[in-house]
C-alpha cells in the first residue's frame, strides 16, 4: 500500500512538472515568422484603414450622430479590445498555443466589413464594431510569439517593423479609399465587402506560413499572478492607464480638421499623413529604443502627444491641422513598438502573452471613458476642452515614468 502511495506522487509530479524542450527557433522559421506576420499585418491593415480613415465621417454624416455617440461606439469598441486581449493572452499561455488565435482574429475583423456593408443603422453597427474590436484577439499571442523569437538587442527593432508594415498597409488603405470614393464612385457598402478580402488572405498566409515550434501544456496552470510581478511593471500599467484616459479616440482629430474648415472629400489625405509619418518613424524608434532605451524613447512618445494638445488648444488654422497630424504620427511611431516592448521585457516570459492581454486590457478599458468624456467635453464645451484635459493627465503620465525602472533583460 505504501508502494502504491509512492508511485502515485511520483506519476503526480510527473505530469505537473513539463519536460525541456527546445522552445527555440532556428534563424529561418524567425525570418519565416516574421516575415508572415508583416505580410498579414500590412494586408489586414491596407483593409482596415479603407475604412477608418472615413469611420467618423460616415457615423456622424450617414447616421447622424453627434459625437458623445461616436466617442461611445470607438470607446466600446477599445473596451472590446482589451478584454479580447486579455483572454487571448491567458489562454494562449495556458494552452501554450499562439497561431490560432491571431489567425482567427484577422478573420474576426473581415467578417465584420461584411457585417458594416449590411448594417441599415447605427444600432446594427455595434455588434459588428465590437466583432471587429474582438478581433485584437490576436494581439497579445502575436506581441508574445514576437517577443518570444526576439533577442533583447533586436526586440524593439522586430516590433517596429511590425509597426511599420502597420502603417505602411494603412497608407495603402487609404490611398485606395480616396480612389474608389472621389474616382471610381463606388459605395461605401460595397468598399466595405472589398475590404474584407485582404485580411482573408492575410489569415490564409499565416496559416500555411506560420511554424509554431509546439509547447509542454501544464495541466496545473494558475496564470499570471500578482507576486509574478514587479513594482516597475505596476507603475508602468499605472502611467498608461492615465494616458490611455487622455489619449481619445484618432476620429476626435478627424472632426477636428473637418471643424476647421477641411473639406469632408479631403480629411483622408490628413489621415494618410499620419500614417505616413509613423511608418516611417517607427522602425527607427523601435530600433533607437534598442539603443538609447525603452524609457527615453518613452518620453519622446509623451513629449509629442503634449505638443499636439497644446497646438490643438491654441490655434485650428490651416498649417497647424497639418502640424498636429504631423506630430500625431510622430508620437505613434514612438509609443507603439516601444510600448509592447517594455511591457514584454517586464513581465515573466512564461507569463508574456498573459501580461501583455492584461496590459492591453487596462488601457483598453481606459479608452472607454475616455472617448465618451472627450465627446461630452467637445459637445457641451468646445472642441478644445478634450485636448486641455488630455495634457493635465498626459503631464502625470510622464511624472510616474521617471521612477519606472526598465529591465535590461527577460525575466523567467
Amino acid at each position: 500500500m505504501q508502494t502504491n502511495k509512492v508511485q502515485l506522487k511520483k506519476i503526480t509530479k510527473a505530469q505537473i512538472k513539463p519536460k525541456k524542450i527546445n522552445t527555440k527557433l532556428n534563424e529561418k522559421d524567425k525570418t519565416r515568422t516574421m516575415r508572415a506576420f508583416s505580410t498579414a499585418t500590412f494586408l489586414n491593415d491596407a483593409g482596415a484603414e479603407m475604412i477608418n480613415s472615413i469611420w467618423p465621417m460616415f457615423l456622424t454624416s450617414f447616421f447622424g450622430l453627434n459625437m458623445t455617440l461616436l466617442g461611445l461606439i470607438d470607446g466600446l469598441g477599445d473596451a472590446i479590445v482589451s478584454i479580447s486581449q486579455a483572454i487571448s493572452g491567458y489562454y494562449s499561455d495556458r494552452l501554450k498555443k499562439r497561431k490560432v488565435f491571431i489567425w482567427t482574429g484577422y478573420l474576426f475583423g473581415a467578417a465584420s466589413r461584411i457585417g458594416y456593408a449590411i448594417s441599415s443603422s447605427w444600432l446594427m453597427i455595434i455588434p459588428f464594431r465590437i466583432l471587429d474590436r474582438a478581433g485584437k484577439i490576436r494581439g497579445a499571442p502575436r506581441d508574445a510569439m514576437v517577443a518570444d523569437l526576439s533577442e533583447h538587442k533586436e526586440r524593439g527593432k522586430n516590433f517596429g517593423i511590425l509597426r511599420l508594415m502597420d502603417n505602411a498597409g494603412a497608407l495603402v488603405g487609404i490611398i485606395l479609399a480616396i480612389i474608389f470614393l472621389n474616382f471610381l464612385g463606388i459605395s461605401l457598402q460595397t468598399m466595405f465587402l472589398i475590404a474584407a478580402i485582404p485580411s482573408i488572405i492575410g489569415a490564409v498566409a499565416l496559416i500555411y506560413f506560420i511554424k509554431e515550434r509546439k509547447l509542454p501544456t501544464l495541466k496545473l496552470f494558475k496564470g499570471l499572478q500578482l507576486k509574478n510581478l514587479d513594482k516597475n511593471f505596476y507603475l508602468f500599467l499605472s502611467l498608461s492607464t492615465i494616458f490611455a484616459l487622455a489619449t481619445f479616440s484618432y476620429s476626435f482629430l478627424l472632426m477636428f480638421a473637418k471643424n476647421a474648415g477641411w473639406p469632408v472629400i479631403v480629411v483622408p489625405a490628413l489621415y494618410f499623413a499620419y500614417n505616413l509619418v509613423a511608418a516611417v518613424f517607427s522602425y527607427p524608434f523601435g530600433k533607437l529604443s534598442d539603443i538609447i532605451g525603452r524609457k527615453n524613447v518613452m518620453y519622446l512618445a509623451l513629449a509629442f502627444w503634449i505638443i499636439t494638445c497644446i497646438i490643438s488648444i491654441i490655434t485650428n488654422v490651416w498649417w497647424a491641422i497639418i502640424l498636429i497630424f504631423i506630430l500625431y504620427g510622430l508620437h505613434r511611431g514612438a509609443l507603439d513598438p516601444v510600448q509592447k516592448t517594455f511591457v514584454a521585457e517586464l513581465a515573466p516570459e512564461k507569463f508574456r502573452a498573459s501580461a501583455l492581454g492584461g496590459f492591453q486590457m487596462s488601457i483598453g478599458l481606459a479608452a472607454l471613458p475616455a472617448s465618451i468624456i472627450a465627446g461630452a467635453l467637445w459637445d457641451n464645451i468646445s472642441p478644445q476642452a478634450p485636448f486641455v484635459l488630455s495634457l493635465i493627465l498626459t503631464i502625470i503620465a510622464i511624472v510616474i515614468l521617471m521612477f519606472v525602472k526598465e529591465s535590461g533583460k527577460d525575466k523567467k
